[in-house]
């Protein structure tokens, strides 16, 4: 969520609202926040005024007994039954505040967090911006046939729909070696730019999992299993908690993780979207760039994620364009998102394989990771959290066998030929 003081303030209060109009909303939870708060810091100090006086009522019997005084005594026995009214009093109004916080809470965590000045104000995503591209020049040999025929030999989506519904599916043979050496490479990549190879969790606790992704995400997306655990939707959601309620040295910073995980989405909003082929499916494998980094760095770092993306689609040799995703279409978490869109011959359009934001401290904040400047680190200030997918497995391998189909088969990416163990995958399959 965002920082409350830039709500408490009038003139911060007004940028508040104008970033929440860029997402096209009316700005209304920004001025309920402001109410919310104000009411929780005026019963805080009714409270702490009723603590002070039951303070002095405590003392003051303590001092009657000290001073050899009766219990029965009429003047002791009036300030204990106010000291205890006011105890009520004041329990009474513990109760209120936790429910004025508990909708404060509430509210924060449907506002955004605050637009960059660079990103396009628009609600329609026909309107994205390309601020980036690359042309391949290979040429198919043949008329282009979609990666869903391609594949259908590969995936068993029959089998895959009996056993799990819709877009389930299997992978075998070639196909799901050339996926594997997909995700290798993808490593390599990173792991060539610094980044730290990890393996995270796929389910988080329900209170872990509400303070790294936002509300809506629960219906329309996560898979939630028993004893109150969800299935992650990306690794960036539990590599975001990696570090939760921790406090890192500044000199650790940054820290460059290069997530891999299965990834669970339930796709609720995409009926009807994608429905062949496993462009679109429930269970994927994803690598993942997460940045975790200093709130002065976060801008550089963010264009840093796109430059390698980029490099690692050159090496593909897949032609794409980026483009700077409209201010209507960013999530809460995002003040800046570029997307990596691949083109994909058959259909002559290009579809979206990557995406990287920069959340700022939307998120640290919410899961509170500090690090510490300073003389002896007494000032603590939030990182700033960063991420963008490498490579989603399944998607880049759709895109892949789209692009290098040829008359015998398809061909297999030059870097990718070494993990790979060959240059061709044939008509033939090998199941």
């Amino acid at each position: 969520m965002i920082d409350i003081n830039l709500i408490r303030d009038d003139s911060t209060r007004c940028k508040v609202i104008e970033s929440e109009k860029k997402r096209f909303r009316d700005g209304r939870a920004v001025d309920e926040a402001h109410e919310l708060d104000r009411k929780r810091i005026r019963m805080n100090f009714e409270l702490d005024e009723i603590n002070k006086k039951v303070n002095k009522l405590n003392r003051e019997i303590k001092q009657h007994f000290k001073d050899g005084g009766k219990k029965e005594d009429s003047e002791v026995c009036s300030r204990v039954e106010e000291s205890e009214r006011l105890c009520n009093e004041a329990d009474d109004l513990k109760e209120q505040v936790k429910g004025v916080e508990m909708n404060l809470a509430r509210v924060m965590k449907g506002i955004g967090n605050l637009v960059f000045d660079e990103v396009f104000v628009s609600n329609d995503e026909e309107n994205n911006m390309v601020v980036g591209s690359y042309r391949s020049e290979r040429r198919l040999e043949q008329n282009p046939e979609p990666f869903s025929v391609l594949m259908k030999d590969y995936t068993y989506a029959a089998a895959g729909a009996k056993v799990v519904g819709h877009r389930g599916y299997y992978l075998s043979g070639a196909m799901a070696k050339l996926a594997q050496a997909l995700g290798r490479y993808a490593i390599d990549f990173l792991e060539k730019h610094g980044y730290v190879y990890i393996q995270t969790p796929v389910m988080l606790r329900r209170d872990v999992m509400a303070r790294t992704s936002q509300l809506s995400d629960f219906d329309d997306q996560l898979y939630k299993v028993e004893d109150d655990m969800y299935l992650i939707a990306t690794s960036e959601q539990s590599l975001s908690a990696l570090y939760m309620e921790e406090r890192i040295v500044p000199q650790d910073l940054p820290k460059k993780f290069c997530g891999q995980s299965l990834c669970f989405r339930k796709e609720a909003g995409a009926h009807g979207k994608d429905n062949a082929g496993l462009f679109r499916v429930h269970q994927f494998e994803k690598i993942e760039q997460f940045i975790v980094c200093g709130p002065e760095e976060s801008e550089k770092h963010h264009k840093d994620m796109m430059r390698i993306c980029e490099e690692f689609y050159q090496s593909l040799d897949i032609s794409y364009n980026v483009v700077s995703i409209v201010s209507g279409a960013l999530n809460d978490a995002a003040a800046v998102k570029y997307d990596l869109e691949a083109f994909f011959p058959c259909s002559g359009k290009y579809r979206e394989l990557v995406s990287c934001s920069n959340c700022t401290d939307y998120q640290s904040r919410e899961l509170d990771i500090r690090y510490g400047i300073g003389k002896d680190n007494k000032r603590k200030v939030y990182v700033h959290l960063l991420n963008g997918t490498m490579c989603a497995i399944q998607r880049t391998l759709c895109c892949i066998v789209e692009n290098y189909q040829c008359a015998e088969g398809v061909m297999i990416p030059k870097v990718l030929q070494g993990y790979f163990g060959g240059s061709i995958i044939s008509n033939t399959p090998n199941k």
